[in-house]
């Protein structure tokens, strides 16, 4: 495993949502790895061939490597189509990922649609691993945040032995994915504080496409609304 950067002392604020933010790594767009369990050669057959995320140049998928933000703001964008949706033609300031990036158009979109938002001082850390709480809380932001009562969101989430763990600001988001069948808990837990490997967006995203549904944008939930939440 290659080194390990960072400190998770450091706090940013998105959006008044307390988020830990790990040190912003190398400018490299390949991510450190670790051991994770093997994920479903089909759901990263069903993800690499539908084109939202694709193998590295040695033909391996390699899910075991971490997510970075910038990884994860391309693939938002192809999965929803954000780019194709009513995108404000401003660009916004972010200073740590400048036009010549080869995520911008991605990173610019995400943020000009609110699906994901960057830190103070206009930086986005496009190489910072993202957590499985954030990741799969940006993932339900860009299909729509069901708007359940917290007892609800606590009484879906009661089942999962580190439900306490998930950060206040991702439990509803979280609780969207469950409920939709989106993430499979490992053992009775979520690990929502734990990296988010390549693997496990494919499997979250593996079970989107299942679907086969049209692009939920304003999803049917019972006794719930379906605005989404902010502070992505």
């Amino acid at each position: 495993m290659g080194k390990f950067i960072g400190t998770l002392s450091l706090i940013f604020l998105i959006l008044g949502f307390p988020i830990s933010a790990y040190a912003q790594q190398e400018q490299n767009q390949n991510v450190e790895e670790q051991p994770q369990l093997a994920q479903s050669s089909s759901a990263i057959e069903q993800v690499v061939k539908a084109k939202l995320m694709t193998n590295y140049s040695d033909g391996n998928f390699h899910p075991e490597r971490l997510l970075s933000r910038a990884q994860l703001a391309t693939i938002m964008v192809k999965t929803f189509g954000l780019n194709k949706r009513n995108v404000p033609s401003a660009n916004v300031m972010v200073a740590d990922v400048p036009s010549s990036y080869w995520a911008y158009n991605d990173i610019q979109t995400v943020l000009k649609t609110g699906i994901m938002q960057g830190y103070r001082n206009n930086l986005f850390f496009p190489n910072q691993r993202v957590s499985r709480a954030e990741g799969l809380a940006i993932f339900a932001q860009a299909y729509g945040v069901f708007q359940f009562s917290d007892d609800t969101v606590a009484n879906i989430l009661s089942t999962y032995s580190d439900a306490e763990s998930i950060p206040s600001w991702a439990k509803k988001a979280v609780a969207t994915v469950v409920t939709e069948g989106f993430v499979k808990e490992t053992e009775g837990q979520l690990n929502p504080l734990k990296p988010m490997t390549r693997g496990d967006m494919a499997s979250v995203l593996s079970e989107y496409l299942s679907r086969q549904q049209p692009r939920p944008d304003t999803p049917v939930v019972p006794g719930g609304s379906v605005n989404p939440q902010p502070g992505f």
